[in-house]
C-alpha cells in the first residue's frame, strides 16, 4: 500500500505532525554539540534518535557507540565506560579502553541512564564538567572528546525527587530534551509502520502479503501497544511465521489480540488537528471512503460525520 506525506527520517518512519516536530528538533540539535536527553517508552526508537543526531552532526565519520546502563553491574559498567589499567582488579590482565576512549571524536549513547548507579553518576558528572576521565586503577587522567546522548523511559525529575538521580547531572544531560510519543498517541502511524514491516518480510519471498483484513487492521489500530514500534515489528513477524496467503488475517495476530482482558484503546480520540489531518491523508491515499475509514478504524458513518465536522 502506498501512503503520502510519510517521512523516513534516518529510520524513524512517520506521517504524524507530532513526529515532524521531533524530527526538526533532532535536526537542529545535531548541528550543535549540546548534550541530548531522549525520553520515551521501551521500543519507541530512542536509539534511532541518537543515531540520527550522530549521522547529522559533524561527528558522523567518527564512532557511534552505545551502552545500556541497566544491562551491567556497577563494576562492569564503570570499566566499560572508563576502561581500566592492567592489575586494577582480579582478572585485569591487560589495559582495557573504555567507551569514552573508543568513541573519541564521535558520539556515545547512554541508554537507560536512570539506571546508572549513584557512584557512577558522580563520575559521569565530573567527566562532563572537566572533559577528562580516570580509568579504573589509573593515575593519569585522559581527555574526552565525545558527544553524549542519553535516553530513559523514566521521568528524571521524579528520580531526582526520590533520591535516585543527581539533580546536577540531570541538568547537564537534558540540555536538549527530546520526547518520543508512544505509538498509541500517534495511531496514524500504525498502518504505515505495519506496511513498512510487511514490505521488509515480503522482500524475503517466503510469503507475500498484499492486503490486511479489515478486522485485523481494526485490532491493530485499537491495540494499546505498550511495546511500541518494536512490539508492532514482532507482531508482523509473528503473522508471517504462522500465516499463509496474501491476506494478513486477524487469526494470524498473536493470542493477546484475541484476549478480552487485554486493554484496548477503545477508539481514544485524536487531538482535533491530528484527526483532521489523518482523515485528509487517508482520503488522499486511498481515494475511497470505505478504505479510508477502515484505515483509521472508523465506521463509514463516523467517518462521514467527521468529514462533515471538519469540512473535508
Amino acid at each position: 500500500m502506498q501512503f503520502n506525506n510519510i517521512q523516513n527520517f534516518h529510520g524513524l518512519i512517520s506521517r504524524s505532525p507530532t513526529m515532524r516536530d521531533v524530527f526538526q528538533i533532532i535536526q537542529n540539535a545535531a548541528e550543535t554539540e549540546a548534550t541530548v536527553l531522549v525520553r520515551g517508552e521501551s521500543g519507541s526508537g530512542k536509539e534511532l534518535v541518537a543515531r540520527a543526531i550522530h549521522d547529522l552532526s559533524g561527528r558522523r565519520d567518527a564512532p557511534f557507540l552505545a551502552v545500556n546502563c541497566a544491562a551491567l553491574s556497577a563494576n562492569l559498567l564503570e570499566s566499560e565506560l572508563f576502561g581500566h589499567v592492567r592489575g586494577a582488579f582480579t582478572g585485569a590482565i591487560k589495559d582495557h579502553k573504555g567507551l569514552f576512549q573508543r568513541a573519541h571524536g564521535g558520539t556515545l549513547f547512554l541508554d537507560e541512564i536512570a539506571e546508572l548507579p549513584l557512584e557512577l553518576q558522580a563520575k559521569l558528572l565530573r567527566v562532563i564538567q572537566e572533559r577528562n576521565f580516570l580509568p579504573v586503577g589509573g593515575v593519569l587522567s585522559m581527555p574526552v572528546n565525545v558527544r553524549l546522548v542519553a535516553a530513559t523511559h523514566r521521568a528524571l525529575r521524579e528520580e531526582v525527587k526520590n533520591g535516585r538521580f543527581r539533580e546536577d547531572l540531570m541538568y547537564r544531560l537534558r540540555v536538549v530534551p527530546i520526547y518520543l510519543p508512544p505509538l498509541r498517541d500517534r495511531r496514524e502511524d500504525i498502518s504505515v509502520l505495519a506496511w513498512h514491516f510487511i514490505a521488509q518480510h515480503n522482500a524475503q519471498n517466503r510469503r507475500k502479503i498484499e492486503e490486511i483484513e479489515p478486522e485485523a487492521m481494526r485490532l491493530l489500530l485499537d491495540y494499546s501497544w505498550h511495546g511500541n514500534i518494536r512490539e508492532l515489528q514482532n507482531v508482523v513477524e509473528y503473522a508471517f511465521a504462522v500465516g499463509r496467503g496474501t491476506i494478513l488475517k486477524s487469526s494470524e495476530l498473536p493470542p493477546e489480540f484475541r484476549e478480552t482482558s487485554v486493554p484496548m484503546l477503545q477508539n481514544k480520540p485524536l487531538p482535533i488537528e491530528d484527526e483532521k489531518s489523518a482523515i485528509q491523508q487517508a482520503l488522499n491515499e486511498t481515494k475511497n471512503v470505505n478504505a479510508a475509514a477502515q484505515s483509521l478504524g472508523m465506521s463509514r458513518a463516523t467517518f462521514w460525520r467527521k468529514r462533515k465536522l471538519y469540512a473535508i
